[in-house]
């Protein structure tokens, strides 16, 4: 008879505690698991919130362990229940609906509170912190209802919050008590930068300011500070910081200093009860970073399942920023003293900063703005106390610092130790990822994570796992790395283009059928993908093929969370007249238009038409669709030039207009974004768009594959020209180049850095013929596109499917 497994209780369903447990079940260890979590979720991811604010992510989307996986692993999970107290004399785990839990071994995993400044008005309705999923619902509740927001306190979790609810559209002003933001993490400069590029992005900051009072009667009205002046606020956010959640343990009689007291194996002074996470206190330190979490469990999960291990002796601190348009990473070390060697570079114009800290010549502390792509190298040399040497130096610092052309050097996998964390946001270790390798036989970063989970979360960890991936295959990984376009098949998007060539392919059906897709029907990734590469390629023959569109595609039209729908007129070059503004107004007076935005592209949004009335609208506007649906030109940004500003030295709005009504309609792999500016001062931001153009007495000057969303990307500098007809000509030949070559999806920023600047460059400008060529394929593509509106409101059946019946 097999002998009763042991009780193992885990108190606190988030990351760290979730984390300790996926580690146990991946050692073998033979306990019967019960969870217990506070919120009413499964365990998902923390650090992602800031993601859900600005509306790039779902809470569904940052689940890290659906209610699936607790029962494929036979975890009994408790959510919504919270623990009050552990009965150490009849080892029992008590909760606050009754429960007692018998239990052999305990792990305490509460995690941390948000610290509320304790000021008369803190307790009034309209401030919240910023810690869970609850926290975040109330966020975006208070956008819909209020426009004003402030955010107490100005380091990683404030500036998250406060760009989030910029995002949704709240006017927030980030209060700080002192004068550098993060100041924690980051010294003077990069603090300068990053205030400098929030303020750019709309955030508004009162530095150096004490808050004493929370104004208002039941709710918040805004905020008193010390020296007497006062910000009007709605809603207000507490992120001064956070507080080890440790009344269980001290409700428990265990020992607490600021957080639960642990040793090197994460033992609290309660026999057979142990702490990881944010609520614990090792050595002195509380840590409420992820990876400092992950190392924790990792040791206690050996410890637990009866594997060796060395103790946990502390982390490295390292921070990364999170929020879309702005990169900041830092660790160890950051302000310089007389005793440090300093190592910097500063680019004003792509607003980058690189700086590393030496110490009797060994690497003891980095802060990196703008690119950050050396962060995971800079952390692996800071925690390894790393001496300097001119190999290193010209590996981080090299011809690619701050934003360069050159290709980055990856760090050294082969030298990372078995156990050092590659995913700080799930906890995998170069191990784990290696031995998902040989033992599985994978081949791909996707079956890896699916695996491991290394991946799954932020994406900021896949150039590293893409390098062990080639360190383990060694000489086969070229072949082996080779990927399809879905797992439909195993065909990549060079070879679907040349078999639908050489075969004269002219459907998605025939391509699937005949390149023997392994699902006849395919699926929502290659669909599209396909029908893309067909009009590519038969411009003038391909009968675009509506269902295998995105349904906002389909519709011509961007569907909202709640079912109604967006227009967006086209205005070419930003730039619009009193008589359709006129227009506008009457018909969102007419068709209850809940919101009418002012977008970051120059135009105006429609917000919340209702479906039976999108065909209404479009035909009484009367306008060009502004295509905010589809894989095209978006618009086309631009500042007054020469026409109106008495700098200008071209004419930006005339050009804006043109290149904008030239290139609309067309179908591209991915959105495609464009800025003139009519002199250097770039106010119309042409260096974070696909095609950024900026004017001189000289001509023009053109940049390409810049971007400003959740991966921003600053243009590289392109070539020059004299005349608006050579300007056109590389537009275009550049333009198709990318129609032709890019991955479907694969924005301009990717396609730049995949190609190679300088290939793109030889390509389109190292050949006169070759040019001309690209465009002229672009004109005859050009003479194809028609009005989708037109067209919809002149074929009443398709109308009638889409907008008069249920189904979309």
């Amino acid at each position: 008879m097999a002998a009763e497994r042991e009780k193992l209780v885990l108190i606190g369903n988030g990351m760290a505690g979730v984390g300790t447990i996926e580690q146990i079940l991946k050692l073998g260890g033979a306990y019967d698991i019960t969870v217990f979590g506070s919120e009413p979720h499964p365990n998902y991811n923390r650090i992602m919130l800031s993601y859900v604010l600005e509306g790039s992510k779902t809470i569904e989307d940052i689940i890290l362990n659906d209610l699936g996986w607790y029962e494929d692993n036979h975890i009994t999970l408790h959510t919504g229940t919270t623990v009050t107290r552990i009965d150490e004399q009849n080892k029992l785990i008590l909760t606050d609906n009754g429960l007692a839990v018998p239990y052999d071994k305990a792990i305490i995993a509460t995690g941390s509170n948000s610290f509320i400044l304790p000021v008369p008005g803190s307790t009034k309705d309209g401030v919240v912190g910023f810690r869970d999923i609850a926290d975040c619902d109330a966020m975006l509740a208070a956008a819909k209802q209020y426009r004003t927001a402030a955010v107490i306190g100005g380091g990683l979790l404030g500036l998250e919050a406060a760009k989030g609810l910029v995002n949704l559209g709240m006017e927030v002003t980030v209060v700080h008590l002192l004068e550098d933001l993060m100041e924690r993490q980051l010294d003077r400069t990069a603090s300068s930068m990053l205030q400098a590029e929030l303020t750019r992005q709309g955030v508004k900051f009162a530095m150096g300011k004490q808050t004493v009072e929370l104004t208002g009667e039941e709710r918040v009205t805004g905020l008193r500070f010390s020296d007497g002046s006062e910000l009007p606020a709605e809603f207000v956010v507490m992120a001064v910081g956070i507080k080890p959640n440790v009344q269980l343990a001290k409700d428990s009689g265990i020992t607490v200093n600021r957080g639960i007291v642990v040793d090197d194996y994460m033992q609290t002074s309660m026999a057979d009860v142990y702490s990881v996470g944010e609520c614990t206190e090792h050595r002195g330190t509380c840590y409420g970073l992820v990876a400092p979490l992950f190392e924790q469990g990792m040791v206690l999960a050996k410890h637990l399942s009866g594997v060796q291990t060395p103790g946990y002796e502390g982390s490295v601190v390292a921070t990364k920023l999170k929020i879309s348009g702005v990169d900041v990473f830092s660790a160890g070390e950051f302000t310089e003293t007389p005793e440090h060697t300093v190592i910097s570079a500063k680019d004003e114009w792509k607003r980058t900063y690189k700086k590393i800290l030496l110490k009797d010549n060994v690497i003891v502390g980095a802060v990196l703005f703008g690119d950050v792509t050396e962060s995971a190298n800079l952390q692996k040399l800071v925690k390894n106390s790393t001496e300097m040497t001119n190999e290193i130096y010209d590996e981080v610092m090299g011809t690619s610092c701050c934003g360069g052309g050159g290709a980055k050097k990856g760090m050294s996998v082969e030298a990372m130790a078995d156990e050092e964390i590659v995913c700080g946001c799930n906890g995998v270790t170069k191990k784990a990822i290696v031995d998902a390798v040989t033992e599985n036989g994978f081949t791909t970063v996707d079956e890896i994570k699916a695996c491991t989970g290394a991946t799954r979360s932020c994406g900021g960890c896949k150039p590293v796992v893409e390098q062990i991936l080639q360190f383990v295959l060694g000489d086969s990984f070229q072949q082996s790395a080779k990927q399809g376009i879905c797992s439909c098949t195993s065909l990549s998007r060079d070879e679907i283009v040349a078999e639908i060539t050489a075969k004269g392919l002219r459907t998605t059906k025939e391509v699937m059928h005949v390149l023997e897709w392994k699902q006849a029907e395919g699926c929502s990734k290659c669909r599209p993908a396909v029908n893309y590469y067909l009009g590519m390629i038969y411009p003038d023959t391909h009968e675009d093929e509506k269902e295998s569109r995105f349904v906002n595609e389909r519709m011509s039209a961007n569907i909202q969370k709640d079912g109604t729908y967006t227009v967006i007129p086209r205005m070419y070059g930003g730039v619009t007249t009193p008589e359709d503004l006129k227009r506008i107004a009457d018909v969102s007076l007419k068709y209850d238009v809940k919101v009418v935005k002012v977008t970051g592209g120059q135009r105006l949004d429609l917000i919340g038409v209702k479906k039976e009335d999108v065909p209404k609208v479009w035909e009484e506007l009367d306008m060009p669709s502004g295509y905010g649906y589809a894989k095209s030109l978006r618009t086309v940004k631009t500042c007054v030039g020469s026409q109106f500003c008495r700098f200008g030295t071209q004419d930006s709005m005339g050009m804006g207009a043109m290149l904008e009504r030239k290139y609309e309609r067309l179908d591209m792999p991915a959105k495609f974004k464009m800025a003139v500016n009519g002199c250097p001062r770039n106010c119309a931001e042409s260096c974070t768009k696909d095609i950024g153009i900026v004017g001189n007495d000289g001509g023009w000057e053109v940049f390409i594959g810049g971007n400003g969303g959740i991966k921003p990307r600053i243009a590289d500098a392109f070539c020059k020209v004299k005349t608006d007809e050579e300007l056109v000509e590389v537009c275009s030949a550049v333009i198709q180049y990318y129609r032709e070559t890019g991955n479907y999806l694969e924005r301009t920023s990717e396609w730049v850095e995949r190609m190679g600047l300088e290939h793109i460059q030889t390509v389109v400008m190292g050949n006169d013929d070759n040019r001309k060529e690209l465009a002229a394929r672009i004109d005859f593509a050009l003479a194809q596109v028609s009005d989708p509106w037109r067209k919809m409101l002149d074929d009443k059946n398709t109308r009638t499917a889409l907008f008069e019946e249920t189904q979309v």
